[in-house]
């Protein structure tokens, strides 16, 4: 899969918002710490990249969500090639994946993201991103762009009504609210996460602006996947409804 070289041309200071979550896209080596190296050996870095690698190909041959996406950005004049699109690295803790505009490229924390069902989740949020760059020209300088998409990918594939009460993110009282909650919530903590020259109250404002036109935005999955049900299968199905093959 794609590396990014260390000497490539120096950036300006914004271009580089959430970077310092991603270190090996700042040309950084990833370092094993002392307990993994004593546990594991030497090697755990690479068996964690060669883990991550298998994943992203079995949820490109397997995932209805990832196959759905995948046609989408193909139909869309952006094909996903994986060996340059995608890259497994070890991130920052507090998070498990990234889109990378600069590149065009999705980060898969190997580090973080373990299980299928994780990467499936991630490449399905980041393809959103990835989607939308190629659609509808993203500018992710623009906080408005930026809180559209985040919005989006929450809204289409992290938010249901158990994951909303699990982080608190409704109760059982709201439940005409608890979906749209749950969007918000995840949707500003991950502008927070790359913009850390926005407030909390700047962000949530511009969330607010834009967020009944971007909520309501369901392509290209057409639909707002529940967990435990069909909705993947059915939106894979229904891709052709979109001009998807």
């Amino acid at each position: 899969m794609a590396d990014q070289s260390s000497g490539s041309t120096p950036v300006d200071k914004e271009d580089n918002w959430g970077y310092d979550l991603y270190p090996e896209r700042r040309g950084e080596a990833a370092h094993v710490k002392w307990w993994q190296v004593a546990l594991f050996g030497a090697g755990q870095i690479k068996t964690e990249k060669t883990s991550c690698e298998m994943n992203v190909y079995n949820c490109f041959q397997n995932s209805p969500l990832v196959k759905l996406m995948y046609s989408a950005l193909k139909a869309s004049g952006c094909e996903i090639d994986l060996r340059r699109h995608i890259a497994c690295e070890v991130c920052d803790v507090k998070v498990s994946g990234g889109y990378d505009p600069r590149l065009n490229q999705i980060v898969i924390c190997q580090n973080v993201a373990h299980s299928k069902g994780m990467v499936q989740g991630i490449l399905t949020h980041e393809m959103i991103h990835m989607f939308d760059a190629c659609r509808h020209e993203l500018n992710f300088k623009d906080l408005n762009h930026l809180a559209c998409t985040e919005i989006r990918a929450a809204n289409l594939t992290h938010c249901s009504f158990l994951s909303a009460m699990t982080q608190g993110d409704a109760s059982f009282f709201r439940i005409q609210k608890q979906h749209a909650e749950c969007v918000k919530n995840k949707a500003l903590g991950s502008v927070l996460a790359v913009r850390p020259d926005v407030t909390k109250e700047e962000a949530l404002a511009v969330i607010d602006k834009v967020f009944l036109k971007c909520y309501n935005d369901l392509e290209p999955i057409g639909r707002r996947v529940r967990r435990n049900s069909a909705d993947m299968i059915r939106a894979y199905k229904e891709r052709g409804n979109y001009g998807y093959e």
